[in-house]
């Protein structure tokens, strides 16, 4: 997500390098780029043009900091007025003074607000709240079946009625049953239409009035792009919502809907889908959205997936192996597969500030390949994978695991070359020995043999007893 308009910004940060004040001539091109990078990413107009006035203003007004170059104040500037408009913090979901918490989910059909209820009962069970899904969708065919096999899948209850019912009735009874079974949530899956209509909004409204419920979530798809932004506002005016949804936010490389729905509607994302999984559901903070806007990654979302999916006593045992050259196939297929739960390797590159630079087809590549070692490791035997040092000396070994992974044997000799140097490499780092950097943790020698006279490298480069030499015969002609 974002990638065009990132590259596009990056274009404006350039006008300004070399410059060494900001002033009213040469940020002028930079705001062009910027207007232009808004709009190609389907933002708003009216969003644009108030965006772009502000951050004309501010980088006028503004003083460049010692130290600072002209172009990385700008970046701040846009940075904070990204901020701004995407409504400055995140705002949580609303929680009742008396359980249950209703949430009424809305949104036009075909949104995946069905899937997104799901996924707010995932995210909710993770903060250990409870939460029953509640199906008031009779219209859609299978939509009723599908919460059913999606709260199957997350491990969270499903209330139905069948499709004879009033959606309200449902609703009241589904509130009712959480109320006896003392369940903390409860998330209303409503019906949708292909457009807004007075039948859709009719039902929505005799629902709200019935179950009152502390949240109204309208579910927008963000590859509509500035419809959405109008459509938030349209709901919000006929029914009175609390929040949004963005839904297939990784699917939009313009990413124009998360700038444009708080500043035209008035309110505020509180979730952002980014894939298909059930697990793809992030609360939506405006500042962390914003450093990923500019390619400045996410590291503070990279260390939350990180600690929703790592044990630290996994973690330790782990650190142990890598420490002591213990870390094997078994090992590196585990972390292959705690990756894979995270999330995609795309997804999660994009959030370590400085790697928004790969393309897509290295990012597929990097891909292709994890899958090819993960296909490999599967047709080793156990005792091959506790032992890597097996394959590297039996080449009968390597060509059983190329028949039966389907690659080549000379692939099979790559994975077992580049997992031993890859386990040398981590066990020199895990003791402070950084190869390859001389001076600094032992140097290129590995800290095995210190450092000779007359190595290159050495600092002089020279060796010190010829030097020491030379430091006399001078001293000596000094006290003649």
């Amino acid at each position: 997500m974002f990638d065009a308009l990132a590259e596009r910004l990056e274009g404006a940060w350039k006008k300004l390098r070399g410059q060494d004040k900001i002033s009213e001539s040469n940020i002028l091109e930079a705001l062009r780029d910027v207007r232009r990078a808004l709009l190609e990413a389907d933002v708003n107009l009216q969003v644009v043009k108030e965006f772009i006035a502000e951050v004309e203003a501010k980088a006028q007004g503004a003083e460049v900091l010692s130290g600072v170059r002209p172009a990385q104040q700008f970046v701040k500037i846009v940075h904070d007025e990204l901020v701004a408009v995407m409504g400055e913090t995140n705002v949580p979901l609303a929680k009742a003074d008396s359980a249950p918490t209703i949430v009424l989910m809305a949104g036009l059909q075909g949104t995946g607000k069905t899937t997104a209820s799901a996924k707010l009962a995932l995210h909710l069970r993770k903060l250990n709240r409870s939460a029953l899904l509640v199906a008031t969708d009779i219209y859609r065919p299978a939509a009723i079946d599908q919460l059913l096999t999606l709260g199957k899948q997350i491990g969270v209850p499903v209330f139905e009625m069948g499709t004879g019912t009033d959606p309200v009735e449902i609703a009241r009874a589904g509130v009712e049953r959480a109320k006896a079974d003392g369940v903390d949530t409860v998330i209303i899956d409503t019906a949708g239409r292909l457009q807004i209509d007075q039948e859709m909004m009719a039902e929505l409204a005799r629902i709200k009035q019935t179950v009152k419920p502390q949240e109204t979530l309208l579910v927008v798809d963000a590859m509509t792009g500035q419809e959405a932004a109008s459509l938030t506002r349209t709901f919000h005016e006929r029914i009175g919502i609390t929040g949004a949804i963005l839904t297939k936010l990784d699917g939009d490389s313009r990413g124009g809907a998360a700038l444009s729905v708080r500043r035209v509607s008035g309110a505020p994302i509180k979730f952002v889908g980014v894939g298909e999984k059930v697990e793809a559901l992030q609360p939506f903070y405006p500042e962390r959205m914003a450093s990923r806007i500019l390619g400045m990654g996410d590291v503070v979302t990279l260390v939350e997936k990180a600690a929703e999916a790592v044990d630290l006593s996994d973690a330790e045992k782990m650190q142990e192996k890598i420490l002591t050259a213990k870390f094997d196939f078994t090992d590196f297929l585990k972390q292959m597969r705690l990756m894979k739960n995270m999330g995609s390797l795309g997804g999660l590159i994009k959030l370590i500030p400085g790697m928004n630079k790969l393309t897509d087809d290295q990012l597929q590549q990097g891909e292709a390949q994890l899958k090819q070692a993960e296909a490999m490791i599967n047709s080793m035997t156990p005792e091959e994978r506790r032992n890597p040092d097996l394959l590297a000396g039996t080449p009968s070994r390597r060509r059983r695991i190329a028949r039966g992974s389907g690659y080549s044997e000379a692939a099979v000799s790559k994975l077992v070359t580049d997992f031993t140097k890859m386990r040398t490499l981590m066990q020199q780092m895990g003791q402070g020995q950084l190869p390859g950097l001389g001076g600094m943790g032992g140097g290129p020698w590995g800290g095995n043999r210190p450092p000779q006279p007359g190595w290159r490298g050495y600092p002089g480069g020279a060796n010190p007893q010829k030097k020491k030499k030379k430091e006399k015969k001078k001293k000596g002609f000094g006290t003649l």
